[in-house]
């Protein structure tokens, strides 16, 4: 950042601020890469994503679990997940760390390119760091962030568009191929299509109004189209739909649930800060813009997880109505810039250079680990070596036991188990339903449990006739039948 501050940028055209902040954000990454490795559905993506290029195909029926065998699973995430296990391959951990980092990196360079057009460089950075810090929590070595510079892509044409009164162009649509392939969220990005095209014909001219619609609605029919462009073909769509049907589940699946205002959070103060300058400075936005504000808030507010979202699209949302309410920055220009030709190509190719110099000498020296807390080791080397074949597990181990080829009864798969499997396996292993928590465990001829060491069924199986514990860690509590106290005395 402080080499492309000192080039010259009076009067030039070539914007360096992207790929600055794009660099920065990548090598901020890297250096905390560890965070990014704290979640066990990265496990059995990388292990989904090794099986595909060994059989050259995707699966179509589940192939892990103990209790979905041979059901019907369709991996709308298959091409992040090969491009997981490629980099895993090729490169141990930190392979998928330098991916993720890559993916945000690039999304966060995009954004505030888009920004730039009707921003000053330092609010196009606030509004950067704002996203960047909603969707932290959520920046995982998973599929979703894969596809989040697609994401900003997709958004930011179609705002743009909107923005000149135009329909987007066609070439936009293998894009949503590319996000249909990465992951199932390429609904939102349909979805965006019906939104941001009511901004466009609210701007129209009355005589080019019914000209502009059937170009966006040609538009969306092209992306429907587009998104079907997978192995899967029109099942991509049920698919995600099948997600979509999770119903109360969702409320018990830690990244499906509710914003919690309990305590004060950066989404707090950005809802805040929202409502703040509209009351005291008299934001007026077109309904259009309104409804898509309203309606990215109340996904937010619904399921943590859409707080990127919110993130990335109100920003968007917001840049061209802004572009004349913030007052101008005394002497500072739209971005770093650079004339074209020959020193602004040197200047880029310096900031890549170095940038990969340093993700090199990092990675050769760091080794990247993924967290121990998701990753019962002993527990299951334990299980192994007692043969047990059929585990009762909570919900964050089945990522490390399918790695470990051993079938969980439970994993991040959501869609496959499905809302009512879900709810039945949430209430007992919390110890709402101790029944419930003993009906599954003879139903399912369940020979020993892999439980977290705060998990209330943990704590029942301790006092429960037949069951005892034979290990417990940090990472996780075993328990095993004890045919001795199940046996009736004589």
């Amino acid at each position: 950042m402080s080499i492309a501050a000192s080039l010259p940028i009076a009067r030039t055209r070539r914007n360096l601020a992207p790929l600055c902040l794009a660099a920065a954000t990548f090598l901020l990454l890297l250096v905390s890469g560890d965070s990014l490795l704290h979640d066990p559905d990265t496990l059995w993506q990388i292990k989904v994503g090794q099986w595909i290029l060994d059989h050259r195909a995707v699966p179509w029926t589940d192939l892990y679990s103990l209790t979905r065998q041979g059901e019907v699973w369709l991996s709308t995430s298959w091409l992040s997940q090969v491009l997981f296990a490629t980099a895993y391959s090729g490169w141990g951990w930190a392979g998928p760390v330098v991916l993720t980092a890559a993916a945000i990196a690039l999304a966060m360079g995009l954004l505030l390119a888009f920004l730039q057009r009707h921003l000053d460089l330092p609010y196009a950075l606030v509004f950067c760091l704002l996203a960047m810090t909603l969707a932290a929590p959520h920046l995982l070595a998973r599929p979703h962030v894969l596809a989040l510079p697609v994401m900003v892509a997709w958004s930011g044409a179609l705002m743009a568009a909107a923005d000149r009164g135009r329909a987007p162009s066609f070439l936009l649509l293998p894009l949503m191929a590319l996000w249909a392939n990465l992951h199932g969220g390429f609904v939102l990005g349909l979805a965006l299509i019906g939104a941001i095209g009511l901004e466009a014909l609210w701007r129209s001219p009355a005589p080019r109004l019914m000209a502009l619609a059937m170009q966006w609605a040609a538009f969306g029919v092209g992306a429907l189209v587009a998104s079907c462009c997978t192995p899967y073909g029109v099942d991509t769509l049920l698919g995600a739909a099948r997600i979509l049907s999770l119903g109360k589940s969702f409320s018990v699946i830690a990244e499906w649930r509710p914003a919690d205002f309990s305590s004060f959070s950066p989404f707090a103060g950005a809802l805040l800060g929202l409502l703040g300058l509209a009351l005291t400075r008299g934001l007026t936005l077109s309904p259009p813009r309104v409804l898509l504000i309203l309606g990215t808030t109340w996904m937010a507010l619904a399921h943590v997880r859409s707080i990127e979202t919110f993130g990335v699209i109100v920003p968007l949302v917001l840049a061209q109505p802004l572009s004349g309410w913030f007052s101008p920055v005394s002497d500072a220009p739209r971005g770093l810039r650079m004339a074209p030709g020959a020193p602004a190509a040197l200047a880029a190719v310096a900031i890549v250079l170095a940038t990969a110099s340093a993700t090199s000498a990092f990675a050769a020296r760091h080794p990247f680990e993924f967290s121990t807390v998701q990753t019962p080791v002993a527990a299951v080397d334990m299980l192994t070596e007692r043969k047990a074949a059929r585990i009762f597990n909570s919900y964050g181990f089945g990522g490390y036991l399918i790695v470990r080829d051993i079938k969980p009864f439970v994993d991040g798969r959501s869609e496959l188990y499905g809302e009512k499997f879900l709810m039945d396996y949430f209430a007992a292993e919390d110890g709402r339903d101790v029944s419930g928590l003993l009906r599954m465990l003879d139903e399912n001829r369940i020979d020993a449990t892999l439980l977290t060491v705060d998990s209330p069924a943990a704590q029942i199986l301790d006092h429960i006739p037949g069951w005892k514990r034979v290990y417990a860690d940090k990472v996780a509590v075993v328990h095993v039948r004890d045919d001795q106290a199940a046996a009736p005395s004589k």
